[in-house]
C-alpha cells in the first residue's frame, strides 16, 4: 500500500528546522509527499535585506523541498505573524481541497498528515494554527471517507527544552518521554539535514540555534501521534 504524505507548516523553515529527519527517512522508504506551507516567512530575519524577503525564503523552501524528495510544493500565500482564527477554517478547505485533488487518482493508498505540536512547537501562533488546520482538515476528511491513517504533529522534548522561554513568544517547557508517542531517529541523514537547514540561508542565525539545541541528536524527531 502506498504512503501519501502531506506536510502541512507555518513557515519556509518549518519542515527544515523541525522534522526534517523523518521526511528523509519517509521518502527514502518510498513515501510519497506533498509540502504545503502556509506563508512566505516575509517577517523572519533578513539579515542581508532582501526587498522581498519572502519570496527569497519561498525559493529556499523550493529547493529544500526538492532536496528532501517532495514530489509537489504548494504555498498558499497568506503572511508571516497574521494567522488567526478567521484563516484557520479557510486553511482547513484549501488543504483538504489539496489533499482531494493530490489523490483523486491513487488506487491501494493511505493517507498520514504531519504537522507542528498544537502548543506551537516555539510558541508561535502561525504554528499553532498550522497544526490545528492540520488535525481539522485531517478529520473532516476522514468523515468524508477518505483513508487517513494517522497526523504525526512534531514536537520538543522536555531534554531540548526544559523549561519555558519567553525570549520571542511564550514557549512551553518540552514533551517528557510519556508525553512522547514516537521518537525516530534519522541520524543515517545527518549531512544531508544540516545541507537542508544551510538552504534556508536566510534564517541562519535560526539553524544555529537548532544544532546548539539538539546537538548529537540533530536526526532525532519527536511526535505526538493522533489516530
Amino acid at each position: 500500500m502506498k504512503k501519501v504524505i502531506f506536510g502541512i507548516f507555518a513557515h519556509p523553515d518549518d519542515e527544515a528546522f523541525g522534522p526534517v529527519a523523518t521526511l528523509l527517512k519517509e521518502t527514502h522508504n518510498g513515501s510519497e509527499l506533498h509540502l504545503i506551507v502556509l506563508t512566505g516567512g516575509e517577517n523572519g530575519t533578513n539579515p542581508d535585506n532582501h526587498k522581498d524577503l519572502g519570496e527569497v525564503r519561498i525559493q529556499e523552501w523550493r529547493q529544500a523541498g526538492a532536496l528532501i524528495g517532495a514530489s509537489s510544493m504548494h504555498h498558499l500565500g497568506y503572511i508571516d505573524g497574521t494567522l488567526n482564527n478567521i484563516v484557520h477554517r479557510e486553511i482547513t478547505d484549501k488543504i483538504s481541497e489539496l489533499v482531494e485533488n493530490t489523490v483523486q487518482n491513487h488506487d491501494d493508498f493511505e493517507i498520514e498528515f504531519m504537522s507542528l505540536d498544537l502548543n506551537g512547537y516555539t510558541g508561535h501562533i502561525d504554528h499553532i494554527v498550522a497544526g490545528r488546520s492540520a488535525c481539522l482538515a485531517f478529520y473532516r476528511l476522514r468523515e468524508q471517507g477518505l483513508p487517513m491513517s494517522r497526523i504525526r504533529l512534531a514536537c520538543m522534548s522536555h531534554d531540548e527544552v526544559p523549561s519555558l522561554n519567553t525570549n520571542f513568544v511564550f514557549m512551553e517547557p518540552g514533551h517528557t518521554a510519556d508525553e512522547i508517542h514516537e521518537t525516530v531517529d534519522g541520524s543515517e541523514f545527518t549531512d544531508k539535514i544540516h545541507e537542508i537547514m544551510r538552504i534556508h540561508h536566510t534564517q541562519r542565525a535560526d539553524y544555529e540555534t537548532v544544532v546548539a539545541q539538539k546537538g548529537d541528536n540533530i536526526g532525532v524527531n519527536y511526535f505526538i501521534v493522533k489516530d
